[in-house]
């Protein structure tokens, strides 16, 4: 396959790409991209075609050979682990008696963090790469691509290719460059101020002992007791434990390993709950949560408010809690956009689509206005 003066391939594992080759491409700002994240979600198992996440990522290469540009690309035979929701879409693909599976999702599996897609630092390349996935769906024979929480710019660049551009939202903190979690209390309405400081006496006075644990401070045995403790949140929530234990310690084992922020709650030394979090050059992301037992106000005070006080400390521009959870509005986290991109290979249900997607983007606008408009700082 050609694009201009670029030559793309598919990789069936992203071991097959140099780390060096790949990184070049994705940058060092976001983790979730990196060789590492990607390699350690395929060689743990938590990502292949046995979880339905077949590796197929996309690699441009110049005249001379050089990887100037690639996409995380996997063929999906399900829509789990995604975070933007098609299932009905599938649901209607199918009732006309169209194949919706297999499909190629462009994505971080099992990871809702907006980042780079279209990855390349060579001019031109994201443009070659973005004409390049209809070419590659057509190849495969699948029905759609979805490429999901890319940048606005890539959306928009892909909008140009022929994808259906959709809105989402998600909740994210803005340091305003506080000096102190108080004064960043003090900038919210008066009844969510004193809502925030009963949650954190409540969570300080459950007896346990909280700390953050960043990089070589994680230790296997730490991963051995979250692990067991994520499997049976997911449980309790009739959800699917995507990772894998061999995950975290190949992460651990990894260039990322520095960038793992974990805060951790013990009861007279017997782990209690963990809330897994990633850094990135100026955001710190939350990724997973994960108890043994419920205490009131500790996910609140493990997920939020701790990762409030270690971007405050640390000097970080943002904090980027995950997918959903409305309640972060009152703790500060306001509705922050996020986009995907949708090419769909049959022209009448793309049609239809196209004007679904256009009644609910004026819906979604709506939505987060009205919630900045309601959020918990202080007006005037």
């Amino acid at each position: 396959m050609a694009q201009a003066e670029f030559a793309v391939t598919l990789a069936e594992k992203v071991a097959d790409i140099a780390p060096e080759a790949w990184d070049s491409c994705a940058g060092d700002d976001n983790p979730f991209v990196s060789h590492a994240f990607l390699d350690a979600l395929e060689r743990s198992g938590s990502a292949t075609a046995r979880t339905g996440w077949l590796p197929r990522h996309l690699v441009m290469r110049d005249s001379v050979g050089k990887v100037v540009g690639c996409a995380p690309l996997y063929l999906k035979s399900h829509s789990y682990g995604e975070y933007v929701f098609d299932w009905g879409w599938a649901d209607a693909y199918q009732r006309a008696g169209l194949a919706y599976y297999p499909k190629l999702q462009c994505a971080v599996p099992f990871t809702p963090v907006p980042g780079p897609r279209l990855m390349s630092g060579r001019p031109g390349a994201a443009a070659a790469l973005a004409a390049a996935l209809p070419v590659v769906a057509r190849r495969l024979e699948v029905s759609s691509v979805h490429v999901t929480f890319a940048r606005a710019d890539e959306a928009e660049l892909l909008e140009d290719h022929g994808f259906l551009r959709r809105l989402g939202y998600q909740y994210h903190w803005t340091n305003e460059g506080f000096a102190s979690f108080d004064e960043f209390l003090g900038t919210l309405a008066s009844r969510k101020r004193k809502q925030i400081r009963t949650e954190r006496r409540a969570a300080a006075a459950s007896g346990l002992t909280l700390s953050t644990l960043v990089g070589p401070e994680v230790t296997p045995r730490h991963w051995d007791a979250f692990h067991r403790m994520y499997r049976r949140t997911v449980d309790r929530k009739w959800g699917e434990a995507y990772l894998r234990r061999e995950f975290f310690e190949l992460l651990s084992a990894s260039k990322l390993g520095g960038r793992v922020v974990l805060v951790w709650a013990e009861d007279d030394g017997q782990p209690v709950a963990g809330a897994f979090n990633l850094l990135g050059d100026d955001t710190l992301y939350g990724r997973t949560w994960a108890a043994a037992r419920q205490v009131p106000f500790l996910h609140f005070e493990a997920c939020y408010y701790r990762a409030l006080d270690f971007a405050i400390a640390h000097g970080l521009a943002r904090v980027e809690a995950g997918a959903q959870g409305a309640h972060k509005l009152g703790r500060g986290y306001l509705p922050t956009a996020t986009w995907s991109a949708h090419w769909i290979a049959e022209p009448h249900f793309r049609h239809a689509l196209s004007r679904l997607l256009g009644e609910e983007r004026r819906a979604v606008e709506d939505e987060m206005r009205e919630q900045a408009e309601a959020g918990p700082y202080r007006k005037g």
